[in-house]
């Protein structure tokens, strides 16, 4: 009857079994398995497996997960009361399918166990404050919209805004902390694939990572399944082995497009943008497992990515997203093409949790730099018209674009979180009559920054690291015409004439 030794053993168990009635393509009908419930693990009798998606009065509905069309006839039995996925530490530093088989070619991965792939979120009471930064070495996350640990940050743009190259950076600043990133490929291409596993293998990141890959050439169910089965491998992880993990979509609306295929092929009610009733839900309670453990203080930060189709940020699935949770890096291709990478948009952006891991010093700078920045477009918008800037309004424009050139880093270009208060201490505080150099500052800060062993080595180091990469250029205005007045000769008065008495 049977073709694997497992399946026979499941039905000696006694495990419910139901029998094919019918097949559409990954749906499949099945008569009998009772009792059973929604999301209950399916084996056929051919070995590969599904899911409980829906029950109705003859029969149950099964999302199949196998590559094999099934027919009628075939026999089913219930393998597990819930849908489960292999998690363990093992799974560390691998490349693996939504059904955890390795893809990297370095041979099996030992299980430490199974973990339930629609899990609960962990509730209220065992919550604790989250309060500790989440170092990505990007300048303008780090410094103005930055994310602690814990949190449930939201990235978000049009295509080809730089989304996946700003979640690598953030991939690859984690080689230096004691956090694994749990990257999950949603409907990618091949070559999305081999970039990001290029890129991680070339800083030596992957050794701190786990990529669940799910390409656009598998089932729109392997899609669909993607994002919990590595949310299940990052709370193992997190809860059971006590590491602080996080955990990047890239990304949820290839996800949701997924889903809304799923759902209209097995005939739900379509709502909204015909995507299902509960598309809300449905990434919600993805990211509300994210969180801080009361228990052990260890964490599990979430990262969607979401595509801003035209950079609408207004639509259904943006707005869904940026309302679960607890703040948003918005990319914009207008500032992308003024040359800033990443193109974040410093207007829109927002962090609502990530201030709790700033510093005194830190909340100084980015209170400034935000408060430059609003004044530098405004001087923008009035030097466009060939007029004259005001003093001040030119300062905050001169040091303007100085911060631009500060956030503006290359793909594989990290800084500490004290080399960018190194940088931006020197920015604000240039005087009018000094030149910065930037590229030598950029280069120069991450050195410095590991001098600074307590916060009152920090203003002798500033010092030093500003001898470097600041020269004076002239002298102020008053200065300048007094300079001038001292080199005119001053012309002496002609002698009276004295009268002859």
């Amino acid at each position: 009857m049977s073709n694997t030794k497992h399946f026979d053993s499941l039905v000696k168990k006694g495990n419910p079994i139901g029998e094919v009635i019918g097949v559409d393509k990954f749906l499949i009908k099945v008569r009998g398995l009772q009792p059973c419930t929604i999301n209950t693990l399916i084996m056929f009798e051919d070995g590969s497996k599904g899911y409980v998606h829906e029950i109705l009065t003859d029969f149950v509905l099964v999302l199949h997960l196998g590559d094999i069309s099934l027919s009628t006839g075939m026999v089913a039995v219930a393998q597990h009361g819930d849908l489960v996925c292999k998690v363990g530490k093992d799974f560390i530093g691998r490349v693996v399918s939504v059904t955890g088989d390795p893809l990297d070619g370095k041979g099996p991965i030992p299980a430490d166990g199974v973990w339930t792939v629609f899990n609960d979120a962990p509730p209220l009471h065992s919550r604790r404050l989250i309060q500790d930064q989440v170092e990505s070495g990007v300048v303008g996350i780090d410094s103005l919209f930055p994310i602690v640990r814990g949190q449930r940050m939201a990235m978000l743009g049009d295509s080809k805004s730089g989304k996946s190259t700003l979640a690598t950076q953030l991939t690859i600043n984690q080689k230096n902390t004691d956090q694994i990133v749990v990257y999950c490929l949603i409907a990618k291409r091949r070559s999305d694939v081999d970039t990001l596993l290029s890129r991680l293998e070339a800083n030596g990141s992957l050794e701190k990572a786990i990529v669940v890959v799910a390409t656009i050439f598998e089932s729109l169910i392997i899609n669909y399944l993607a994002p919990y089965v590595a949310c299940s491998m990052a709370e193992y992880l997190w809860q059971k082995c006590d590491i602080d993990t996080i955990i990047i979509y890239d990304d949820l609306t290839s996800h949701a497009h997924a889903y809304r295929e799923v759902a209209l092929l097995s005939s739900s009610s379509p709502g909204r943008d015909s995507y299902p009733g509960d598309m809300f839900y449905a990434h919600s309670s993805l990211l509300e497992r994210a969180g801080r453990l009361d228990s052990t203080g260890k964490t599990l930060t979430s990262i969607p990515i979401i595509h801003a189709a035209n950079g609408d940020i207004t639509a259904y699935l943006p707005t869904n997203v940026m309302s679960i949770t607890d703040g948003q890096w918005i990319l914009d291709m207008e500032t992308f093409r003024k040359g800033v990478r990443p193109a974040l948009n410093i207007g829109l952006s927002v962090t609502r949790a990530g201030g709790l891991g700033h510093n005194k010093r830190q909340k100084e700078y980015a209170s400034k730099t935000l408060k430059v920045l609003a004044d530098y477009r405004a001087a923008e918008e009035f030097s466009h018209f060939g007029s004259e800037l005001a003093l001040e309004a030119q300062k905050s424009f001169d040091t303007g674009k100085l911060i631009f050139k500060i956030l503006t880093q290359g793909p594989n270009e990290t800084f500490s979180l004290m080399a960018q208060q190194l940088m931006f201490d020197i920015v604000l505080n240039l005087d009018i009559v000094e030149s910065l150099d930037v590229g030598k500052l950029k280069q120069k800060a991450n050195e410095y920054g590991l001098k600074i062993i307590k916060d009152e080595d920090f203003e002798k180091i500033r010092d030093k690291l500003k001898s470097e990469c600041v020269d004076k250029l002239k002298g102020s205005p008053e200065d300048e015409k007094k300079a001038k007045d001292e080199e005119t000769p001053v012309a002496e008065e002609p002698k009276k004439a004295v009268a002859k008495a």
